[in-house]
């Protein structure tokens, strides 16, 4: 063959090539493919996000976060140690770097093999030099190189939805924690109040001036306080478990609350546009299409590579004792006889139908679920405002009333300090309620970018006393 001629294909042969060369030069990304969540967290959350790859990164962590503890939380503050210190989300974010090295894999040449032969017959000897090229992977890597990088745009989209998911449990456990110990406070002020009216009531009762039966009714409001206030003691170590677990944090010792829940919005939210929302700003509907658009790439590469998965082309040598030596190329494939490729191209099918409808399902739920949260939100909102405009003024209207009987003369100590337990438990309803609405509008919040754990926020009803107050 003429050299010229020779020239003129392995130029052609490295212009078709060329692309493939390029897309070979993939390398990791500096950030691990951060740098979506870094924005999400920003835009969504106005927190920022760090990832614990090295001690001096857990140190930087560890000294944000004795900076956050130093002073109360609020709920902002708490969302962004959780960010930092929860060890579940790091494992997440580790996962990105795992997808990412998975795509630069994907976008690499095939390797070439050599094999090197050497046969001897009687005084003559020969070397083979084989140079060997997988064609088929060359051919699909293109195909591989895209399934793999809609694979770590699907893990991103998961890792977010991951990191918004505790955002919402962090922010709802911090108003758990901050009502229980409201709640705790106040059980411990009528813990307070029924022994002081039952201590009056023995001594009374002592003197000849108090009936057995209505010592042993004070006696029994004793007992109720001092199980609620058992209970509300429970809930409180409970809630701040919660927080601090989900905080990363070993005790929830260290742990600095505000006295009270943030005040009641004045108004509530305009309602979100629904159709708009689900289809746009929900990131589990962008790792479902993301899902299905890498199925789709599988199932073009499974159907290219039905009948031909094993394409080898080797550049041989020969060289012998006495003959002249030999070159040439040498094209191997295996032959579909038994395996035809079809249950591979069945299974990417079925694969792609199943994210299909898994995606077309998401949206229908995606769209319930924001009617659902916003309704919830609403309901809670109108339930907190109840108690605050009209229960708890109702409670103190009625306790001032009799206040001035007691000072009149009109009633005794004992009728006021019921009224005080009354005021008490309407307060604490009060307390649940408020803590609901801040709930149902974090569950609002993340139904606007992800799946939220929706549960009613429905306020308890008050207790048989509040209700007699209230009259």
């Amino acid at each position: 063959m003429h050299p010229h001629i020779t020239r003129v294909r392995l130029s052609r042969l490295a212009l078709a090539l060329a692309p493939l060369l390029l897309g070979a030069c993939a390398s990791l990304s500096p950030d691990e493919g951060m740098a979506p969540l870094q924005s999400t967290a920003r835009q969504q959350l106005q927190a920022e996000l760090q990832t614990a790859r090295t001690p001096q990164d857990q140190d930087r962590i560890a000294a944000r976060v004795a900076e956050l503890l130093r002073q109360p939380l609020s709920a902002d503050s708490a969302v962004q140690m959780a960010l930092l210190n929860n060890r579940g989300l790091q494992a997440g974010f580790q996962s990105l770097g795992i997808a990412d090295a998975e795509r630069v894999q994907a976008s690499r040449l095939p390797n070439p093999g050599f094999r090197l032969g050497r046969l001897k017959q009687g005084e003559e000897r020969e070397i083979e030099r084989t140079l060997g090229l997988d064609l088929g992977a060359l051919i699909s890597l293109p195909l591989r190189r895209q399934q793999a990088q809609q694979s770590l745009v699907a893990q991103q989209r998961e890792v977010a939805l991951q990191m918004l998911a505790l955002a919402a449990d962090t922010r709802k456990a911090f108003y758990e924690a901050v009502a229980a110990q409201q709640i705790a406070a106040y059980r411990h002020d009528a813990r307070e109040a029924a022994q002081a009216a039952a201590e009056l009531a023995r001594r009374m009762q002592q003197a000849g001036n108090w009936s057995a039966l209505d010592q042993a009714r004070e006696q029994g409001f004793l007992a109720e306080a001092r199980l609620g206030a058992l209970q509300a003691e429970l809930a409180q170590g409970r809630a701040r478990e919660r927080l601090a677990r989900l905080l990363g944090l070993a005790s929830p010792d260290a742990l600095q609350l505000p006295d009270r829940l943030p005040a009641l919005p004045a108004q509530v939210e305009a309602p979100p546009d629904i159709e708009r929302q689900a289809l746009q700003g929900r990131l589990d509907l962008q790792a479902a299409r993301a899902r299905m658009e890498a199925s789709a790439r599988g199932l073009g590469l499974s159907r290219v590579t039905r009948f031909v998965d094993v394409l080898e082309l080797d550049l041989k040598r020969n060289s012998a004792s006495e003959a002249p030596r030999q070159t040439g190329v040498e094209l191997g494939f295996e032959i579909p006889l038994f395996d035809w490729g079809e249950a591979r191209v069945a299974r990417a099918e079925a694969q792609y139908l199943q994210d299909a409808h898994l995606a077309a399902q998401a949206v229908i739920e995606a769209r319930s679920e924001l009617r659902e949260a916003y309704q919830g939100y609403r309901s809670a909102h109108e339930l907190a405002r109840h108690y605050r405009d009209e229960l708890l003024p109702l409670a103190r209207r009625v306790s001032e009333e009799q206040l001035l009987r007691y000072n009149g003369m009109f009633i005794g100590v004992f009728e006021l300090l019921a009224d005080a337990r009354t005021q008490i438990g309407t307060v604490s309803a009060s307390i649940e309620a408020l803590r609901d609405f801040w709930i149902a509008r974090a569950d609002l919040d993340l139904a606007l970018v992800g799946r939220p754990a929706l549960a009613p926020a429905v306020a308890p009803a008050p207790s048989n006393s509040a209700r007699g107050a209230a009259h």
